[in-house]
Order: C-alpha cells, then sequence, then structure tokens
C-alpha cells in the first residue's frame, strides 16, 4: 500500500485493487461493478496513487463523470491521496488549446464531464492519456449515441469503467461497455445482437447466457453487499459524505441571501441580531436544497438542483439493487415536494411522513414498508422531526440525511431508524454537503469539534448566531466550487 495514501482498505477492496493491477499489467480494460457504497471511488485513487509511487506514470489520467459528481472526485482525492495534483476541466472558464495540454500533462488526474468530453473532443485527444476512467459507466450504454461515439475514440493505453448497474434495461448496454474497455472483444454490435442479445432476452437461451457469463466474467469484478465476505468486512454502518455543487441559480439566490443578512446584522445586536442569522440559515439551507422551496412558488423541480440530481442518481441505483431507504429533510415543504417528483422520476410509489400525519395512516404507512417486501413502497420520506425517533424502519439499508441538522445526536437518533435491532443488513449512510457553502464549512467545524459535539453544538444552529460578522462571513460567503456551471 503506498505510504502517501491516507486511509485503509477493507480485504475486498484490497483484492479489487490487485485485480485492476493485474488486468493493467496484461493489457486488458477492467469493469469494477461494485454495489453502491462499496468504494469504488477509493479503489480507482489508490490504483491511480500506486501507479504513481512505482513510477509507472509517463502521463495523466482522464476520469469523465456526471457533473454531479465532480466535487465528490475532488474531495475524495484530497482527502485520500492529497499528493496527486488533480485538474477540473468544466465550465466556462475551462483552458484551451496549448494552455490546456500543457497543465494537463502536468497532472496526475483530470476531471470532465461526459457533456463536456464530447464538446471538448478535439482539445482532450491533444493529450497521451495514461487511463480514462468512466464513473456511472452507464452513461455510454447507447452505443450508437454522439457521446459514446465520442467517448470510445479518445485514445489511452488503458481504460476502466465503474459502475453499480453495468446492465439496467438491455445486453446492448453491456456490449458497449466492453466495446470501450476491450474493443472488438465481443465483435460488432450487429454479431453481439445475435449471437447474444437476441437468442437470451427473446428466446431465454441459457447456454448463450452462461457462455457471455464466461466471456465477460474475467473483465467484469462486482460485489454485493450481500455477499458473506463482503459482509464480514464491512462495519455495520457506512456512514459517506455525498458531495455536489449548486446551479447558477441556486448560486445566485445564496449570495443575494448572504448579502443583505449582513448588512442588516452591521446595525443589529442582541436578540435582533440572533434572529437574522438564523432566518438568513433557513434561507441557505432551503435554497441549498431547492430553488422552488426558497422561493415557494411551486415551480418545476428538474434540473435546478444539484442536490436533489445527485440524489435521483443514488436512488437509481438503490432501486437497481432491489434496496430500499429513507431520506430525511426537516422542511415539510420539501418532502412534499421530493415525494411527487420522485414518484414521477423514480416510477416508484414514495411514502412521506410528517407532523401533520394521522396516528392511523402513520401506522399503515410504516406497517406497508417493513412487511411488504419488494411490492410495497421502496422510498420513505420522513421529517426529521416527525421521523427522527420512535420509529422501527429495518426494511431500508439506505439513509439519505437530504438537508443537515447540524447536531450529529439528532441526525444519528435519525439514522437509527434503520440501524437498530432487527435490522440484518448493513447501512449506508449519505449525508449531503454543498462544496463551498455553509454546508461544507459547518461540516468541517463539527466534524473538528466532535468530541465538543454534545455540549459545543448539540443545541442545533443557535451557536452559529454568536459568531463575529467577520467569522459569519466566512463560514456563508459562497466559493467558486460551489457552482456547477
Amino acid at each position: 500500500m503506498p505510504l502517501s495514501f491516507k486511509g485503509t482498505l477493507r480485504d475486498y477492496q484490497a483484492k479489487g485493487l490487485s485485480w485492476l493491477r493485474y488486468l493493467h499489467k496484461l493489457g486488458f480494460g477492467a469493469c469494477l461493478a461494485d454495489d453502491m457504497g462499496l468504494g469504488k471511488t477509493i479503489e480507482l485513487i489508490v490504483f491511480l496513487l500506486h501507479e504513481r509511487v512505482i513510477g509507472a506514470f509517463p502521463g495523466p489520467s482522464l476520469l469523465i463523470c456526471p457533473m454531479s459528481v465532480v466535487g465528490n472526485w475532488q474531495r475524495e482525492v484530497e482527502r485520500f491521496a492529497p499528493s496527486l495534483k488533480v485538474m477540473v476541466h468544466h465550465g466556462p472558464d475551462r483552458l484551451s488549446e496549448d494552455a490546456f495540454a500543457k497543465e494537463a500533462k502536468s497532472c496526475d488526474l483530470v476531471v470532465t464531464t461526459y457533456a463536456t468530453a464530447q464538446r471538448d473532443e478535439d482539445l482532450l485527444s491533444m493529450v497521451c492519456w495514461r487511463h480514462v476512467v468512466l464513473d456511472e459507466a452507464q452513461n455510454i450504454k447507447n452505443p450508437v449515441a454522439k457521446q459514446t461515439k465520442t467517448i470510445k475514440r479518445l485514445k489511452s493505453e488503458h481504460r476502466i469503467a465503474l459502475t453499480g448497474t453495468p446492465v439496467e434495461n438491455r445486453l446492448s448496454e453491456l456490449w458497449s461497455i466492453m466495446d470501450f474497455l476491450n474493443p472488438g472483444y465481443l465483435g460488432s454490435a450487429i454479431k453481439f445482437h445475435e449471437n447474444y442479445a437476441l437468442p437470451i432476452e427473446t428466446y431465454r437461451d441459457l447456454e448463450q447466457a452462461e457462455r457471455l457469463r464466461r466471456m465477460t466474467q474475467p473483465f467484469i469484478l462486482r460485489r454485493l453487499k450481500t455477499d458473506p465476505a463482503i459482509i464480514r468486512d464491512l462495519p455495520d454502518k457506512v456512514e459517506t459524505k455525498v458531495y455536489y455543487n449548486l446551479t447558477p441559480e441556486q448560486a445566485t439566490l445564496y449570495g443575494a441571501v448572504v448579502e443583505d443578512m449582513l448588512a442588516e446584522i452591521e446595525y443589529s445586536d442582541g436578540i435582533g441580531r440572533r434572529g437574522l442569522v438564523l432566518a438568513a440559515l433557513t434561507k441557505l439551507k432551503q435554497i441549498c436544497n431547492h430553488p422552488a422551496l426558497f422561493l415557494q412558488d411551486g415551480s418545476p423541480l428538474a434540473g435546478r438542483s444539484g442536490k436533489l440530481t445527485r440524489l435521483e442518481e443514488m436512488l437509481e441505483e438503490v432501486l437497481a439493487e432491489g434496496d430500499k431507504a429513507l431520506i430525511f429533510t426537516q422542511f415539510a415543504g420539501m418532502g412534499t415536494m421530493l415525494r411527487h417528483h420522485l414518484q414521477e422520476k423514480l416510477g416508484c410509489e414514495v411514502l412521506f411522513l410528517h407532523g401533520r400525519t394521522p396516528k392511523k395512516q402513520r401506522d399503515a404507512m410504516i406497517q406497508r414498508f417493513q412487511s411488504d417486501g419488494l411490492n410495497g413502497p421502496p422510498l420513505f420520506i420522513l421529517s426529521l422531526k416527525a421521523g427522527g425517533f420512535g420509529l422501527n424502519l429495518t426494511a431500508a439499508n439506505y439513509v439519505f440525511h437530504f438537508d443537515r441538522w447540524w447536531n450529529p445526536a439528532v441526525e444519528n437518533q435519525a439514522t437509527d431508524r434503520a440501524f437498530r435491532i432487527g435490522q440484518n443488513k448493513n447501512v449506508f449512510v449519505n449525508k449531503f454537503v454543498c462544496m463551498g457553502t455553509l454546508e461544507e464549512r459547518i461540516d468541517k467545524m463539527i466534524e473538528d469539534k466532535k468530541e465538543l459535539a454534545e455540549s459545543v453544538i448539540g443545541t442545533g444552529e443557535a451557536w452559529l448566531t454568536e459568531l463575529s460578522t467577520e467569522d459569519l462571513r466566512d463560514v456563508l460567503t459562497l466559493s467558486s466550487e460551489s457552482i456547477r456551471k
């Protein structure tokens, strides 16, 4: 393990690292297809770090991912491999032509998005890439899409695909990913359809299905949370920070609220000042959730919130794995919007429990969620105060804290709706943190003072009102990395 790695690999992750290195040594592309939450990101980071340490890094690697996870990759590399130099190539201010090539060649990893890669194909082709890595590789599942064709044309010594869902609907998706990794291995798209897709999907040909499995198995490593070896290796509860960016609309609203508050508290003190700060904190949290929550105008939700986009992507994986999830929010209005939006977007029933839910209806929802198995509603939204204690919801093994209470005890109590006696699965807890905003800075303050959490910040947000105007400015002001352009 590289000494510069700031973390620990679990046994199955160390095996994943060895597998990546082995296939790379043989010259084959690799698809790491572990269940969500098992740590594909960290395995890829350690793989790149190991190559750098042994001096096998003659050129940079290119990572292509959805916009919603660019920030997460930045933070995870900073956390686990700070010695790796990372460049983000995205947005209107991104480098071009010779300036890009020069900067890219000085880095270990260049991170870009699928849309940017399609637009900047000529630019990206100026660099000789060591590895081209696709995160959420199902984004190239359509073999005839322009985006897929563009990415397959990028030259590199080696290719890696990361995905929790190598096949979502049709076997042609698997062919497309394999054709990216090891071009020609499964033949042409037409031959693959004739030899495998048609007989397996239409005629349920088990012999061809087994043949295809044997052919692809060496190049696809998939571990499930239900595997006995994985269960033994995992802690009972896995907590993860999910980093995301604001949309330009969110950033504009956020900046305006901060400026207004700072101007008002300049001439306020005592209870009046504290009230202004708490009101602004509520507005900023609403904006980080979604502009429509702050504006209260009933406007559409799609495409306007970086946090919601990331939640949708993660819930799609939860549903694909046949699992259930709890989603906590402190805003009843956000819960109502999430319920309608997610039902329409994901095509499944979503329950919502809040403070005004009658007891009879509340009990019926809990009973359905707990006992209906795969036929029942897979997603349960709960307001933090109404659903944060006293409930047994062990049918869920995923927990999402959509917005933060900034009180570890309250969040842990909510998590314990799933993580309690009767839970026979590992529980995966995801806490959303917006880069460059109050969410990230306050999260860091809490982490730095964890041993004081109960006494110092156990009262929720009141402690923030005691900060000086200058400290508030530092905590609340947007940084450039917060915005998704």
